[in-house]
């Protein structure tokens, strides 16, 4: 029996992104973001929604650029913690000890210790009540080659990345493989 929960903002998971940006000054900032995901294929876009009152929203606006870094399940502590903070107060990436790398293709930085990248052009920007939606083409996706499978492809289980449960303000790793996409649906029997 499904219960009602009534208008949430919920989807589980969601995906735990780093949200890398210049400010005004220059200074690279990141931000915690789990309001995000693949938008479109050609050209392949990623849709971002921020808080407007956050430091990276105004950021991102300035500069049409950003990053998003995937961290992996032994950053949790640091990747919480940049969602806790402002980037107006504290240099997040000092702090936390990680590496501002500056993009090859767009003007934002990334996080070097995660074992994904995106960088993004900022494409289209959409007014959503507290939240402005961003949708960034993907200039360039880089993974560390120990997370790749020997054909040169990402595997999830060795990016181990984190995804968040919004209602119960919950961090989750990754789970197993379960079946190949485009093929345990052809093994389903139509009924007459």
């Amino acid at each position: 029996m499904l219960i009602s929960l009534g208008p949430q903002a919920f989807l589980c998971p969601t995906p735990v992104l780093l949200v890398g940006t210049y400010d005004a000054e220059g200074r690279p900032n990141i931000m915690t973001a789990s309001w995000g995901g693949i938008s479109c294929s050609q050209p392949p876009c990623l849709s971002l929604s921020l808080r407007r009152s956050t430091w990276t929203c105004q950021a991102l606006q300035r500069r049409d650029a950003f990053t998003v870094s995937v961290p992996s399940r032994r950053m949790v502590g640091q990747v919480d913690f940049a969602g806790l903070v402002s980037g107006r107060q504290e240099d997040k990436f000092r702090t936390l000890g990680l590496t501002p790398t500056p993009g090859e293709h767009v003007d934002a930085p990334f996080v070097a210790e995660c074992p994904v990248v995106l960088e993004l052009l900022l494409r289209h920007k959409l007014e959503l009540g507290s939240h402005i939606q961003f949708v960034g083409e993907i200039m360039d996706v880089k993974v560390d080659k120990d997370c790749l499978t020997p054909e040169g492809l990402p595997d999830p289980s060795r990016i181990d990345a984190l995804s968040f449960a919004p209602l119960t303000k919950e961090y989750y790793g990754v789970g197993e493989f379960v079946a190949r996409a485009f093929a345990v649906g052809k093994t389903v029997k139509r009924g007459s």
